[in-house]
């Protein structure tokens, strides 16, 4: 089993997942207004509360070129 240190990860596609998190939001509630960044920096204080600094992951799911 691979690690990786999922906060650097979300960190790093942090513009694809704001993205990502905003057409969920507007999907879900499309009368709603809402802070992208406000949004997306809860999220990403969620997942560093809720994973740990590196997490296990399958090896199929890490490739390194």
């Amino acid at each position: 089993m691979a690690q990786v240190q999922i906060e650097e990860i979300v960190d790093h596609l942090s513009t694809e997942m704001k993205k990502a998190l905003e057409d969920t939001l507007f999907r879900h509630f499309p009368d709603q207004s809402f802070d992208r960044n406000a949004v997306f920096r809860d999220f990403r204080k969620a997942v560093y509360r809720k994973c740990n600094l590196w997490e296990t992951v399958p090896d199929q799911y890490v490739r390194k070129d």
